[in-house]
């Protein structure tokens, strides 16, 4: 069995040891360009060192602009302390822990050390929950800061009441003192918050502006020195990941994939050099994966709208209008028994698609005609076909739908 792998089980002609240095989630010894960012993080939180509750701190930038990293490596650092504080510091993704309930438990659990007296996963009455937090925290006589990352995914799903009961904790609190760092991408999620939620949570607020070519120029070189051997990766080569990674508004994380993709798949054929070809393969692996999970988790609906429109290219027409399409999909509904929505409901979804950089849609004047929607797929239909195909259900429907019948539809 060992057979099939034997050839990628050679020593890496491209790798140090540690390729996760490549991956968003390592957080180095340095940071570039994020000195004075971490500054004003660390002169807010100072104070915890001394003994004292520093101010709430709400943290704003787009993806990949180092927030997560910046926050986890002035973690290291507080963790590392020589002062002699008692200072817990304590990181929760709100994209995994998303409940009320999850949320007071994870933080409960951490001051905890026998499982048989630990919060339960479920169970509990959240008024439980909440006193055995203040119980176990306030014993701890600690400093204690919790990170909450992408703390908007919390507000949206389960709203502010944690928000609040965490702001407050404090008012219950003998020995203990506790504060929140709240970490996202969306600036507009403050809008939902309680009055009094907001005023508390957002005493500092600091902005980390995206990075542009030079700096993800140095992110990566930095990384590169560790993760690549000696001559397997030239200063060419950094900079067409960085350059195409600041034209989709300076991403690190998106420099630091196309870096490391690009090194496995030339690890993958053996070479012992990343050249800019693999770059651009990178890329276009990267972007199909990206829509892969898109058009994986689409609503049903709209995969059949999907799938009318890699039929009809399948028969032979690449330029579609709304009426060809809702045809082909009234025809998969009927395929699946389905009810099919109205043409006013389809319209709406081929827009979606279109923000979805699936389909392109673009409005076209045919004169006294008046005006239609111009339809085309953006990405192979081959591929988008296997992944719709992945659905046993629409495999068999698209299956059972002629070409001739597709065809038919395009000519009335």
């Amino acid at each position: 069995m060992v057979g099939i792998f034997q050839k990628y089980l050679v020593e890496s002609k491209i790798f140090t040891k540690n390729r996760d240095i490549l991956r968003p989630s390592y957080v180095p010894d340095k940071l570039p360009h994020r000195e004075r960012e971490i500054r004003m993080i660390a002169s807010v939180l100072a104070t915890a060192l001394r003994g004292e509750r520093p101010s709430n701190i709400l943290i704003f930038g787009k993806t990949g602009t180092g927030k997560t990293a910046t926050v986890k490596y002035i973690g290291k650092e507080i963790e590392n302390n020589e002062s002699g504080a008692q200072v817990k510091y304590i990181y929760i993704n709100c994209e995994v822990v998303d409940t009320n309930y999850s949320i007071l438990a994870n933080i409960g659990n951490t001051f905890i050390d026998k499982w048989a007296e630990r919060i339960p996963f479920t169970g509990w009455p959240l008024e439980s929950v909440y006193s055995k937090l203040l119980e176990v925290v306030d014993k701890a006589g600690m400093v204690v800061i919790v990170v909450l990352d992408e703390i908007d995914k919390l507000v949206y799903k389960s709203g502010d009441d944690v928000l609040y009961n965490l702001l407050t904790v404090n008012d219950y609190f003998e020995s203990s003192k506790l504060s929140i760092i709240g970490i996202s991408n969306d600036l507009k999620f403050v809008e939902f918050l309680d009055p009094r939620v907001r005023s508390r949570l957002g005493e500092e607020k600091i902005v980390f502006p995206p990075y542009n070519a030079d700096e993800l120029k140095d992110i990566l070189k930095q990384r590169a020195e560790e993760a690549f051997l000696e001559g397997a990766i030239s200063d060419e080569v950094i900079s067409l990941c960085a350059a195409l990674a600041a034209q989709e508004h300076g991403d690190a994380r998106r420099a630091l994939d196309l870096l490391r993709v690009a090194g496995e798949l030339a690890e993958r054929d053996g070479v012992d050099e990343v050249t800019k070809d693999y770059v651009y393969l990178a890329k276009n692996k990267i972007e199909l994966d990206c829509i892969a999970e898109v058009i994986r988790t689409l609503p049903l609906h709209s995969k059949i709208v999907l799938a009318g429109v890699v039929l009809l290219k399948e028969a032979g027409h690449d330029k579609l209008t709304t009426g060809q399409v809702y045809d082909a999909y009234k025809i998969i509904c009927g395929q699946l028994s389905l009810n099919p929505l109205t043409q006013r409901r389809i319209t709406d979804i081929i827009s979606e698609l279109d923000m979805l950089g699936i389909i392109n849609a673009r409005v076209v004047s045919r004169g006294r005609y008046g005006r239609t929607k111009e339809i085309m797929l953006s990405v192979p239909s081959t591929d988008v076909k296997g992944i719709i195909e992945e659905d046993e259900v629409l495999r068999e429907a698209s299956r059972a739908v002629s070409v001739p019948i597709i065809r038919q539809i395009t000519l009335i």
